[in-house]
């Protein structure tokens, strides 16, 4: 009986997901650049050739992010 109660929770949550999904709605984290700040982020560090921690403190962010971009 507990193997059917959660065989039909798990279910419902990729329907209600599936439904989401639908409706324009994305899962997840936000990201912590956006498309014209991962552009400056990699401008930045392949031609101006500054280093990853100053970059990542202009754009408080982690220098991971940076690395990432």
């Amino acid at each position: 009986m507990a193997q059917f109660e959660r065989e039909r929770i798990s279910e419902r949550t990729r329907e209600g997901l599936e439904a989401a999904r639908k409706r324009g709605k994305i899962g997840g984290r936000p990201r912590a650049l956006n498309a014209a700040q991962l552009g400056e982020v990699r401008r930045m560090r392949d031609e101006e050739v500054r280093p990853v921690n100053e970059i990542a403190g202009l754009f408080k962010v982690s220098t991971k992010t940076i690395r990432r971009a």
